[in-house]
């Protein structure tokens, strides 16, 4: 479990089956009755719980375990947040598509006011997450969140404000009004300066793996080092066309909306 293959693969397929098992739950549901996404939302926050018991469990000390505790229960707080957010659960006040021709300012706000709730989640959960793990001996959850939440806040900025690829096939129910904010087009300077920052990223920690002095810091540079790499590859699928729909399709029941809303394929 210390060499940095083995956590760089327990870091990808940890990023594969997560996002399935969330695409998964939510599909189900989208066939299901009205309160489906409400009800796996309540069912799941003991998961939620265990990420967090384990998140404080495991920054008292840096041993190889707590570092894999660490980033799988920071994952296990991430996930749940994006199953809130993608049942429509947390999302913001604003509902409904946005108006042909608004444009400006008026757009940011009105999208700002359909994921606001979700945002302002993600950003105390981070705030929480500062508070549990500083002046721990282990941060490495600390870290592997804030990867998840400025990839994610780059990869919304650059659907909002343009990228030549939008897979919208995995837009659940409710959260089809989402897809009237997209915009398909050349990119703009939101994605050099998304990729550069998290390309860096991702070479900074790979710098700090090389040079780790314990098993426990390698495996745990090695685990951040993939999920920058994964998450700097999810914006270049943003505008190279690259079938990666394919990755959890197999695994899920067919949508209604689904078929027209392939935007990926070769």
């Amino acid at each position: 479990m210390a060499s940095p293959w083995t956590a760089a693969l327990i870091a990808v397929f940890a990023w594969w089956f997560f996002t399935g098992a969330i695409l998964l739950v939510v599909r189900r549901a989208d066939g299901g009755d009205a309160v489906a996404h409400g009800r796996n939302v309540f069912l799941s926050i003991p998961l939620f719980a265990l990420g967090a018991a384990g998140l404080v469990i495991s920054a008292t000390e840096l041993t190889l375990a707590n570092v894999y505790i660490a980033f799988g229960s920071t994952l296990l707080i991430w996930g749940w947040i994006e199953l809130a957010f993608l049942a429509g659960v947390i999302t913001g006040p604003e509902r409904r598509p946005c108006p042909p021709g608004l444009t400006g300012m008026a757009r940011f706000a009105r999208a700002w006011h359909t994921i606001s709730h979700h945002e302002l989640l993600l950003l105390f959960a981070l705030l929480a997450i500062v508070v549990i793990t500083t002046g721990t001996e282990n941060t490495f959850g600390f870290w592997a969140y804030l990867i998840l939440f400025v990839a994610r806040i780059s990869a919304k900025l650059n659907l909002f404000f343009g990228v030549p690829r939008i897979n919208t096939e995995f837009v659940p129910q409710p959260l089809q009004h989402l897809k009237s904010y997209f915009r398909q087009g050349p990119i703009t300077m939101a994605f050099p300066l998304g990729v550069t920052f998290l390309s860096i990223t991702a070479a900074c920690f790979a710098e700090r793996m090389v040079s780790a002095s314990s098993p426990e810091a390698l495996a745990g540079f090695a685990l951040l080092t993939a999920l920058a790499t994964l998450a700097t590859l999810e914006h270049w699928l943003m505008v190279v066309p690259l079938p990666d729909a394919k990755l959890w399709r197999w695994m899920l029941p067919e949508s209604p909306h689904a078929t027209k809303d392939r935007t990926h394929e070769l």
